[in-house]
């Protein structure tokens, strides 16, 4: 069976316009990893497995980052980078094979949402337990918060839905999410947003990070680039926490 071409492919799994959408597509999907995603896709069109499988592998991958950002050394950071870009690869994938399937699904985007989790959590909890020099002490909680500061700012995302839902409206649109009642609260979340500072507890961009503070603390004999990073991304979660729910608040996606 010889199956899709890749440009067949491409015309249905990448529709024109799912690229430029403001809050669904990462600046590294658009930069790179997308070129690379199809290709995946166009084996997986050959197989049997199913996106829900991609889903559940790219959950693995992204839980296994942590697990080994964990670990010492320079090399543990470098494979933490590396599980991370699977990771990626695997979330571009997984939808583009459902758009080609046609087994686009619940459950799917249930899962999807569940691997992000899980995967913000699982590295910056690892990136708190290779900032410890004693296991536990204060960087390995601090490790923890950011996690969980992260899960929060999800929450407070998909409770949107949630909350919309309950009152019988439809799914939010991107332009209501930047839309805000006041215009000087409008102005502060576009001076905020250019600052990229959120990006910090990211997986792509913290992974990323972890490797430059491994080869500072090889460099330095200690962990001291690491524990900056830690703390920064603690300070970081705990500020969108908290800002992102006024700006959910103040914005038109409540009605």
């Amino acid at each position: 069976m010889s199956g899709p071409s890749v440009a067949e492919l491409r015309r249905v799994a990448q529709p024109e316009g799912h690229l430029e959408r403001r809050n669904g597509e990462h600046w590294a999907g658009v930069l790179y990893m997308r070129r690379l995603s199809i290709y995946v896709t166009w084996l997986m069109s050959k197989t049997s497995v199913t996106p829900n499988q991609l889903t559940w592998v790219m959950t693995v991958a992204g839980v296994a980052a942590g697990f080994v950002l964990a670990l010492p050394g320079l090399w543990a950071a470098v494979l933490a980078a590396l599980l991370v870009q699977v990771y990626l690869l695997l979330d571009c994938s997984d939808g583009e094979l459902a758009r080609w399937t046609g087994k686009t699904s619940l459950a799917g985007v249930y899962l999807d949402r569940v691997g992000a989790y899980f995967t913000e959590a699982a590295v910056l909890a690892g990136l708190g337990w290779r900032a410890s020099a004693v296991l536990p002490d204060w960087y390995t909680v601090l490790g923890f918060a950011a996690a969980l500061g992260a899960i929060l700012i999800k929450a407070e995302t998909d409770l949107v839905e949630v909350a919309r839902a309950k009152g019988g409206l439809g799914s939010s649109s991107e332009a209501s999410a930047v839309q805000f009642r006041s215009g000087l609260l409008g102005f502060g979340r576009r001076v905020l947003a250019a600052t990229k500072f959120h990006r910090i507890v990211q997986p792509i961009e913290l992974s990323l990070l972890a490797v430059v503070a491994a080869v500072i603390d090889l460099a330095t004999g200690a962990l001291g680039a690491s524990r900056v990073l830690i703390v920064a991304c603690v300070i970081a979660a705990g500020l969108q926490t908290v800002l992102h729910l006024i700006s959910i608040m103040a914005s038109r996606r409540l009605g």
